[in-house]
């Protein structure tokens, strides 16, 4: 149930600002929050956070853990513990300068343990909504990126 002082909004604005510290680390700020991205050190980088397309996976992953916990509240099961590895094909021909790369991560597995009571049909219930819901997911597939998950559910 939501909370009656907050008003839902359907459309919401993000803000988001990068400091470039370096030719490879960007500080950046979103609400009252820093993080940092940068290349890894055989990239020329500090290793100081992730790389701009490791975010992408990371938001991906996130986006899977945060949905798939709202579609079980609201199908009534709840998920005791969740593990999502993401494994991704990514082309760097773009990155480097070498050539337009129109999708750069042709395919993502994603592999995620689930520990839940849920019956069989919350669980399907589960992979079927995941897609349809993360936002992340959609832009990604949208792209033209191949997804592939794959569930393993195990009672506690």
């Amino acid at each position: 149930m939501s909370d009656p002082k907050i008003k839902f909004k359907p459309v919401v604005t993000y803000r988001m600002r990068g400091v470039a510290e370096s030719h490879s680390a960007t500080a950046l700020y979103v609400r009252d929050l820093i993080d940092v991205s940068d290349e890894p050190l055989e990239r020329g980088g500090t290793n100081e956070g992730f790389a701009p397309t490791e975010f992408v996976l990371a938001g991906l992953v996130a986006c899977t853990n945060v949905i798939s916990h709202k579609i079980a509240k609201a199908n009534d099961f709840s998920i005791e513990s969740m593990e999502i590895n993401a494994e991704a094909q990514f082309n760097r021909m773009g990155v480097t300068l070498g050539e337009h790369v129109k999708v750069p991560f042709p395919e993502i597995k994603l592999i995620i343990d689930v520990v839940t009571e849920a019956t069989k049909v919350q669980q399907e219930k589960l992979m079927a909504d995941l897609p349809r819901f993360c936002a992340v997911s959609n832009i990604i597939r949208q792209s033209g990126t191949k997804i592939i998950e794959q569930w393993n559910f195990s009672a506690s």
